[in-house]
């Protein structure tokens, strides 16, 4: 039996594709994935690169692995491997950089044999089609991910997954259909749809209405699945007619989650037309006032980016304005990072680190009082919930995830773990801890 560990840095559709790699390499029965601090035949490191520190964290991923495991083979895949891999090359001990057009190649390579894992050539041209990996992982998430979309075709300025990934592409809608059925099937609750560029599900497609739209009224016509998740969708994707059907899909079969992450990176307009954004504030404005009046329980995240250039002290006020007046849930808050390769590396106006810092702290402070308003709003209210893992040994609770997105710890056996229950809300603490009781 060879044994193998699989790190992954970054995004959810870098996890799903980890999971995937996982499980078909596990599924065949000679390859065996280790989760503690054996020493593996084989580690895979699924790379990063969407911020400097993200690229400097899947260095250090790389050389860790290589110095805990001697003698381990090195494959190193993922955005770095694919936009720097002569930087990857010159760690000592890696013995392959594996670009993403041969990334879902990888179980097959490894199970021809060792020997025969051959260097990728990192993706010169652009992909112009789907590469299909197997489903997702299914052993140790609650809530499995299925990546149905890749690539992007935005290129906001700031950007490099685009470079890294390619252009847009879509899993067909009737393999959608299939792989949630197979993850229902299999006896999962709740899949999270994901993607680069969710909201473009469907543009490469050459037929008739196969928009996101048309994928999640598919959805919940013909899957079983208790709740469908999406993650990231950009604002000017988010239409009404996905709000409307998100409200419409009430508690059955297929119901879709009361939660919507939605990309904001700044409130003010000059930053937003630097960045290559596509809309101004006023569009994201009107947006969220109208989830939040079809949906006025639906958790609603924001990302920022802050720090771009050019931003002023009043830029970064009308974005601290403009969330503090919506009825946001939380915030991701991310300092700018210049890529280089992306037209934002050479743009002036750098804003002091020491600023961005301050601000990024500022941001965060609001995030944490908009969550824990957000929290409040439901407690002594009862709610359902997946779920998601055995009694922690810090506090000897369940942990649980609602519709909207509450994470909410509650008493119960560990049995209970990937069921759905109705619970109370009891409680929430300073730290934005969630208690419930089980009703």
């Amino acid at each position: 039996m060879h044994r193998f560990t699989i790190t992954t840095l970054g995004c959810k559709v870098n996890q799903f594709e980890s999971e995937a790699i996982a499980q078909k390499l596990s599924d065949d029965g000679q390859w065996v994935i280790l989760r503690d601090k054996e020493i593996a035949d084989l580690c895979i490191i699924n790379t990063c690169t969407v911020t400097q520190k993200a690229s400097m964290q899947s260095r250090q991923a790389i050389r860790q692995a290589i110095r805990s495991n001697p003698g381990a083979r090195i494959i190193a895949t993922g955005c770095y491997a694919q936009t720097e891999p002569d930087e990857i090359k010159k760690i000592k001990g890696v013995h392959h950089v594996i670009g993403h057009f041969d990334k879902h190649k990888i179980p097959d390579m490894i199970l021809a044999g060792k020997e025969n894992i051959l260097p990728s050539p990192v993706l010169k041209h652009k992909l112009h089609h789907y590469n299909s990996m197997p489903s997702a992982g299914l052993g140790y998430r609650t809530r499995p991910f299925l990546k149905i979309q890749d690539g992007c075709n935005s290129f906001c300025t700031y950007c490099i997954v685009p470079y890294a990934r390619g252009p847009s592409r879509s899993l067909e809608p009737k393999q959608v259909l299939d792989n949630i059925n197979k993850i229902h099937q299999a006896g999962y609750h709740e899949v999270v749809l994901t993607g680069i560029h969710l909201g473009n599900y469907g543009i490469d497609l050459d037929k008739r209405k196969s928009g996101l739209f048309d994928l999640l009224n598919r959805i919940r016509k013909s899957c079983t699945i208790d709740r469908v998740r999406l993650s990231s969708i950009e604002p000017c994707e988010l239409t009404e007619d996905i709000i409307k059907l998100v409200a419409q899909s009430g508690s059955g079969p297929g119901k879709i989650c009361h939660h919507f992450h939605i990309p904001l990176q700044s409130g003010d307009d000059f930053i937003l037309k630097r960045m290559h954004r596509p809309y101004l504030r006023s569009f994201f404005i009107d947006l969220v006032e109208k989830i939040h009046m079809l949906l006025p329980d639906a958790a609603i995240g924001v990302d920022t980016l802050i720090g771009f250039p050019g931003e002023s002290d009043r830029a970064f006020e009308n974005t601290y304005s403009l969330i503090e007046q919506l009825p946001v849930s939380y915030l991701h808050v991310f300092p700018f990072s210049a890529r280089k390769g992306t037209p934002a590396y050479s743009y002036p106006e750098r804003v002091d680190s020491k600023v961005i810092k301050k601000r990024c702290q500022k941001l965060r402070t609001l995030g944490n009082h908009k969550r824990n308003v957000f929290y409040n709003k439901f407690k002594g209210k009862t709610l359902e919930i997946l779920i998601e893992s055995k009694q922690s040994k810090a506090n000897g609770l369940l942990r649980g995830t609602t519709s909207n997105y509450i994470p909410v710890l509650v008493k119960g056996e560990d049995k209970l773990k990937n069921t759905m229950a109705h619970v109370a809300i009891d409680e929430i603490n300073d730290n934005n801890q969630v208690f419930g009781t089980i009703s």
